[in-house]
């Protein structure tokens, strides 16, 4: 079948089940768009208003449905404006296809208008890219980006394709990718049963569950080992929705601001088996007091993690679904009555000590942690979280209950402010039959509040929740705890953020009086609409526990 480049493109995507594209045109994309025109009753376009806006959508898009998010770019800054994206998502191990257009091939090396190496850009942060000069490999190229996307441990991928490959003629026909050597990530039976062993005679057992039990669907296989053998289960910030937060046997969140018990009784367990995580600083505190009484088995898809952070005792380089399954052959039932105990002790004093204060409504305050419970008992813990970064994504995570798997859209390894609002957009596109909460504070939302104006276009009934506190609330937080209280650049001048949302178009209402909390949250939830509101909360909150920088797990504190 004869067909121009960029017809291939689409007809690719088409071939890959994509069904929803985020991108903004310019002029080295025009051919793909234009190609796009004829097609777009299969494939619906969303016309971002940044182009970061766009690869962030595309990633939440990709975690809530575990899909490959898709974006499209123009050449020089429209490419550029994509990299926060791409690292995120590289750092968080999100599928996407990511296309830019490019100058025609002989102006290349020039300096042309709008021309920038973006794969020599991207080359630290893809997975794999690659610029295509030539119709004819537009077919190929593609379904190779999809393949490595998608195998072993997922991430994004580039693909930059010059103007007068998408103009040029090619004879079509698509093939998926099938590597010449496939992975194998079969182990033998007797690693698993060594595995169960350890497990079967281990008094202080812990499962430390990570973003990849989501990732391989494992989130059944966790439940039924945690259950068999009856071991506590702490989740990483990714993890978080793998887990059923209101199983006993779900002892909370990890790292820096997690649970008090689970990162106590890290320095104190015989034995750990990390599933799908990769023992990064904020889960891990000081290396060289992190679990050292403790035999680790570190279970991970990608084998540049095993053994990178934290020496494994036994290293499983497999699927978290695949490696559970064969566990549960193995491994046999148990109580672990006093283990547990010592997990509900420290439960209830982080509960007298934090989060009892931080529950407890005053006449003249509103607290982040109240707003978030409010929220996840009104949604039953069954709505997708899409936070941002600081304080406001703190206490998403510790207070918000998930239930359900897929929930909790956050950027974790890169901390990219401004990630949430395109990300729910992502996600609503994704889900359109969930309820989407943004949670964000009023320094991250303003990165990419541009678009509002894709929430309004779309018609998303995306609800907003804005913590505004008129701080970098995080960044203050540091800056009291280890800077001696010299604030320096922390305060924020806002906007009339209700006449902000109003201006798009989208119902607003703006809350300060505790007493108004909960009816503001239920009429926000009630809305069939999108939704913007903004919560007035206490200027000068901390969020704890917390593990300073340089501290063991076993350090963090309550106050």
């Amino acid at each position: 079948m004869k067909m121009t480049g960029a017809q291939a493109i689409i007809e690719s995507l088409i071939q890959e089940g994509i069904e929803v594209v985020f991108g903004y045109p310019g002029g080295t994309i025009l051919p793909t768009y234009d190609a796009l025109f004829e097609k777009k009753d299969k494939i619906h376009h969303v016309l971002v208003r940044h182009e970061q806006g766009g690869v962030m959508a595309a990633e939440g898009y990709a975690k809530s449905s575990g899909k490959v998010g898709v974006c499209f770019a123009t050449s020089g800054p429209g490419a550029t404006n994509l990299v926060t994206g791409i690292a995120d998502a590289m750092l968080d191990s999100v599928p996407l296809v990511c296309i830019t257009g490019q100058v025609a091939s002989s102006l290349i090396g020039t300096d042309a208008f709008q021309e920038a190496d973006i794969v020599g850009i991207t080359i630290p942060i893809t997975k794999w890219n690659y610029q295509v000069t030539r119709a004819e490999d537009i077919p190929s190229v593609i379904a190779k980006a999809f393949h490595y996307a998608t195998e072993g441990r997922p991430g994004p991928v580039l693909v930059d394709i010059t103007k007068d490959a998408q103009m040029g003629m090619l004879d079509y026909n698509y093939k998926k990718h099938k590597p010449r050597i496939s992975h194998a990530y079969d182990c033998p039976d007797i690693q698993f049963i060594q595995i169960a062993d350890m497990l079967n005679e281990a008094k202080r057992p812990l499962i430390l569950a990570g973003n990849g039990i989501g990732m391989s669907n494992a989130e059944n296989d966790l439940l039924k080992l945690a259950e068999k053998a009856t071991i506590p289960v702490a989740c990483t910030l990714h993890g978080l929705h793998n887990f059923p937060s209101d199983h006993e046997l779900f002892v909370g969140l990890l790292g820096m601001h997690g649970n008090y018990a689970p990162n106590i009784m890290t320095n104190q367990a015989d034995v750990i088996i990390a599933i799908g995580m990769r023992f990064d600083d904020r889960v891990t505190g000081n290396l060289t007091k992190y679990a050292k009484q403790a035999k680790i088995i570190h279970i991970d898809i990608d084998h540049a993690e095993i053994n990178k952070n934290v020496k494994s005792y036994i290293p499983l380089h497999t699927d978290a679904k695949y490696a559970l399954t064969q566990l549960l052959r193995y491994v046999q039932p148990n109580r672990h009555e006093q283990w547990r105990e010592k997990f509900k002790a420290l439960h209830n004093e982080e509960y007298q000590k934090v989060i009892l204060p931080e529950l407890t409504m005053q006449k003249d305050i509103i607290r982040m942690s109240q707003v978030i419970n409010m929220v996840s008992e009104k949604t039953e813990g069954k709505a997708i979280v899409v936070s941002d970064v600081g304080q406001n994504q703190m206490a998403a995570m510790r207070y918000y209950k998930f239930k359900q798997s897929k929930s909790h859209i956050t950027s974790g390894g890169l901390g990219t402010m401004g990630f949430a609002l395109p990300a729910a957009i992502g996600a609503k596109m994704a889900n359109p039959d969930r309820e989407v909460v943004c949670v964000a504070g009023d320094g991250g939302i303003q990165m990419n509040i541009q678009e509002l104006a894709v929430i309004k276009q779309e018609k998303l009934p995306v609800k907003i929740l804005l913590l505004n506190n008129n701080y970098l609330g995080m960044v203050r937080q540091w800056q009291e705890m280890f800077y001696e209280e010299r604030y320096s650049f922390v305060d924020l001048v806002n906007p009339d953020f209700v006449a902000l949302a109003a201006a798009y178009g989208i119902k607003s209402r703006k809350v300060s009086n505790p007493e108004e909390l909960e009816s503001a949250v239920t009429e926000m939830l009630a809305s069939k609409e999108a939704y913007f509101l903004e919560v007035v909360v206490e200027k000068r909150e901390k969020v704890f526990p917390m593990m300073p920088v340089g501290a063991a797990v076993d350090e963090i504190r309550l106050s």
